[in-house]
């Protein structure tokens, strides 16, 4: 069996691997081990901080709502309480979006609520 060299598919797997590091500090971006292991731990917060993006979301339309209904003296919650037992079928995003864009229009809402 003849011998095989492996010095262009290895340069290759390096060359790929620091592309995926390009403007990492330090030795990261540099060596190989240490570039596949910052691979690896960035690919967990990926993940994880995709699922965080959706409550930090949830977050801030809450935060926006309470500040457009407290200007008619209710409380965020009583709100979506109200919301709820009227049957308003309106979800946080597009609520949010009217209490910051379109103030007469979240009026109108919190109208036909009270």
């Amino acid at each position: 069996m003849s011998r095989v060299k492996r010095g262009t598919i290895k340069n290759k797997s390096r060359k790929n691997t620091l592309a995926q590091v390009k403007g990492y500090r330090f030795g990261r971006s540099t060596k190989k081990k240490m570039a596949t292991e910052a691979i690896a731990h960035a690919g967990n917060h990926a993940f994880a901080h995709r699922r965080d993006k959706k409550s930090n979301f949830r977050r801030l339309w809450n935060v926006k709502i309470n500040a457009e209904v407290r200007k008619y003296e209710i409380s965020y919650s009583k709100f979506i309480d109200m919301l709820n037992k009227k049957d308003i079928k309106i979800n946080r995003k597009m609520l949010a979006d009217l209490a910051e864009n379109n103030p007469d229009s979240f009026k109108r809402i919190v109208d036909t609520v009270k």
